[in-house]
């Protein structure tokens, strides 16, 4: 499922939506036409804008995006990444980027930039449009992201490390339904092979790791089975049914942000991991790809409590 279907309310029959791409400098990075025609794009929920600051100057050495729920969260690898690459210590200190607005959080370290995202598909969403507008008019190019959190574990030991290699919805099918006026856009949800790879060859001894899918749902309690909600329509043993079903099919955790990320990043070419031309910040850009996708491997979908 290489392209987008686009099913018709109330019907069964569907189009399909054409791949051309919306790119500049051979790097695809969004895909509306529209904002060529648009005098200033601002990115309202970033506190950014294309005639309020210099985009490029500030983000076109960007390689690596790292994203994550918490806003605390996200600041604390920031400092990390700090420190890995030897950025203590500089005359500016590490500043939220967004401050001007209270929806997320950006930090910047050298190549790197670590970014908040909220809980649940709406709010990741937002974040991600706005984010890929943004690496589109700073002229970024190979630009690698990944997503770090936490999430429930499905069949594996408390504390595992999950590498998700596709994105499934509650059917356990690799797609993201997105409802676009009165159409319903089913999107596919595969995630980069290579990159997954990779972050296995990072992982650490004190971590157990694995490759597996990650199911997305729509909230926290009823779509991921849980019993202690406002609401609950359903038994246990037909929780435990579910559940069992999931892991058949090859699910390892769960979570409320998978799909949509992975569907938005494989359409704007923000997937996988490319090998980087040697630009003037080269050995910073590897030194961070070695120690960003070390952390990744350490914290990225790092189960918690199991569902199952």
């Amino acid at each position: 499922m290489d392209g987008t279907r686009v099913f018709l309310a109330n019907s069964n029959q569907h189009i399909n939506i054409g791949k051309e791409t919306h790119s500049r400098n051979g790097f695809v990075y969004v895909k509306n036409p529209h904002l060529d025609l648009m005098e200033e794009d601002i990115l309202y929920h970033l506190d950014l804008g294309t005639k309020t600051h210099n985009l490029p100057a500030m983000f076109g050495d960007i390689k690596f995006v790292c994203v994550g729920g918490s806003p605390n969260r996200m600041k604390a690898f920031a400092q990390f990444m700090q420190k890995e690459l030897g950025h203590e210590g500089e005359d500016n200190d590490l500043k939220n980027i967004c401050a001007g607005t209270d929806r997320y959080s950006m930090y910047k370290v050298g190549p790197v930039l670590s970014i908040s995202h909220g809980m649940g598909i709406p709010s990741i969403s937002i974040m991600l449009h706005e984010l890929i507008k943004l690496l589109h008019h700073a002229k970024c190019c190979d630009v690698t992201i990944i997503r770090i959190g936490t999430s429930g574990g499905l069949g594996v030991e408390p504390g595992s490390v999950v590498i998700t290699d596709v994105a499934v919805d509650s059917f356990f099918k690799p797609q993201f339904e997105q409802v676009i006026l009165d159409r319903v856009v089913t999107r596919s949800t595969e995630l980069d092979q290579d990159l997954a790879s990779e972050l296995l060859k990072c992982s650490g001894k004190d971590f157990p790791t694995l490759i597996g899918h990650t199911m997305c749902t729509y909230d926290f309690y009823e779509g991921q089975g849980r019993l202690d909600g406002a609401l609950c329509c359903f038994s246990n043993e037909k929780k435990l049914e579910y559940l069992k079903r999931a892991y058949n099919a090859g699910v390892r955790n769960i979570e409320m942000e998978s799909t949509v990320f992975a569907a938005m990043c494989r359409l704007c070419g923000l997937k996988g991991l490319e090998q980087n031309d040697r630009e003037q910040k080269s050995q910073e850009a590897d030194k961070a790809r070695l120690t960003t996708f070390g952390s990744a491997a350490i914290k990225a979908n790092r189960t918690q409590e199991p569902v199952l």
